[in-house]
């Protein structure tokens, strides 16, 4: 984990979410009492487990983004799950420790990509050996005898050794050579890959570990069924790459760093948790909602998950919650699993004014990508102050008449304003367009003033 201090994590934050000051506090210091853990000794750490979070706030404004950046910014494994994907024990669904399952599954991406960047360049050899034997192979290799010829002497059917050819081994070096450069990499060839049928036949069986593993145990005893399949060298570098870093990385050692990372640095976000938030009622379809609840609280308050890398303790994991609570309140959930999140925040519905920021401000800023997106056909594009203001104050009003969907709303905007460029771009005779109030209010006018059209604005 990077030492960042809970500041600097805030400005690290600022540059791609506007406003939440508060929310983005109590994450700086969640992560900021996480590092300060690692730093007790042993007997200490063991028992200050992280504070988890709930967040509440409309749907749009920064929540999801928030805790998808902290896990980027911390490069800790990291997981958004969706609350009502889940369904008490004896239903047909989710089980909830498949969130730990999954948890587990993107620490082990995470490292085995760490440890496979170790052996890039012998990976990135094997790859132009591989592709330069497919183009050009080199001597032919003796042919394969009858077992009974080897075992009374039978010179029958021996090939001869090959000598050496300078000549040819100068040339396979030069052709070596232009594929390391990349002057191949537009060229077709087939390579031989192996299915997926071991993964479909483990996919059968969802969330039930055991099965899974049955199927996985099946799958490695059956020879691998390969297919031909055509691609470009580029491609087939990176297949061979990939394929020959992967078996120089050892699964193991993968295993066991991937569970620990899992243990220590992870970050579960549960999404939608106001969904389930409700009283079981006697009958009716929301009769699970308690039970997801009871079933979410053992993971939340600690236990061990059993996983295909060994078993995952959930105790110092940190779980982010997050809901809009329209409907129900917080205190709709049960006791139990309200202590469980004892730091609540609530992030505050997007203003005109934060508006205005998002489309300029932040790193992913949407003018930023329409005007990088038409640039790739020769159109340039430039907005004035005047109409990001209009956008600003429409997306603004739109939301207050209609759905509050906080900042998903400048997306369907922003579509609308821009499809007829978009869609003209490649035969546009003027490539320089200035984007003016009055434009924005050519395309947008009727949608935010005309309620039955409006709602449509999604």
């Amino acid at each position: 984990m990077k030492n960042l201090t809970p500041r600097q994590i805030v400005e690290q934050l600022d540059q791609y979410i506007i406003g939440q000051t508060e929310a983005k506090k109590s994450v700086a210091v969640a992560l900021r009492n996480r590092w300060r853990s690692m730093q007790l000794p042993p007997e200490m750490e063991e028992e200050v487990i992280p504070k988890n979070i709930l967040l509440i706030g409309p749907t749009g404004v920064g929540k999801t983004e928030i805790a998808r950046r902290i896990a980027k910014l911390t490069d800790a494994p990291f997981v958004k799950v969706e609350a009502t994907k889940y369904t008490e024990v004896g239903y047909v669904g989710r089980d909830v420790e498949s969130m730990i399952r999954d948890l587990a599954e993107e620490a082990v991406r995470m490292v085995r990509t760490r440890e496979a960047e170790k052996h890039g360049a012998e990976a990135e050899e094997a790859a132009v050996v591989k592709i330069a034997d497919i183009l050009w192979p080199g001597r032919k290799k003796e042919e394969t005898r009858n077992p009974m010829e080897i075992i009374f002497g039978e010179k029958k059917g021996q090939t001869p050794q090959i000598a050496s050819d300078p000549v040819r081994d100068e040339k396979r070096k030069a052709l070596m050579d232009r594929i390391r450069s990349g002057e191949l990499d537009s060229r077709t060839l087939e390579i031989e890959v192996p299915e997926n049928s071991g993964q479909a036949l483990g996919s059968i069986y969802g969330d039930n570990e055991n099965m899974n593993q049955l199927s996985r145990m099946f799958s490695s005893m059956m020879p691998k069924k390969m297919k031909k399949r055509k691609m470009t060298v580029r491609a087939a570098r990176k297949f061979f790459r990939e394929e020959a870093a992967a078996q120089m990385v050892d699964m193991e050692t993968v295993a066991e760093k991937a569970v620990e990372a899992a243990e220590k640095r992870g970050i579960v976000f549960i999404d939608e948790i106001d969904k389930v938030a409700g009283r079981s009622a006697s009958s009716g379809p929301d009769v699970s909602r308690e039970g997801v609840q009871r079933d979410i609280l053992p993971i939340v308050e600690g236990a061990t998950v059993k996983t295909k890398y060994g078993p995952v303790k959930t105790d110092h994991i940190l779980f982010m919650a997050a809901g809009a609570f329209h409907v129900s309140k917080p205190s709709d959930l049960i006791p139990e699993l309200q202590g469980r999140f004892p730091i609540r925040v609530e992030l505050k519905s997007l203003t005109k004014e934060d508006f205005r920021r998002i489309l300029t401000e932040p790193r992913q800023a949407l003018i930023r990508q329409y005007t990088a997106l038409l640039e790739t056909e020769g159109v340039h594009i430039s907005f004035g102050e005047d109409a990001l203001d209009e956008v600003a104050d429409m997306a603004c009003r739109v939301n207050s008449e209609t759905e509050d969907i906080g900042a998903r709303r400048l997306y369907t905007m922003m579509e609308r304003l821009l499809e007829d460029i978009s869609f003209e771009a490649p035969d546009l005779e003027e490539k320089e367009l200035r984007i003016d109030r009055q434009f924005v209010k050519d395309r947008l006018s009727q949608a935010a003033e005309n309620m039955d059209i409006s709602q449509y604005i999604l």
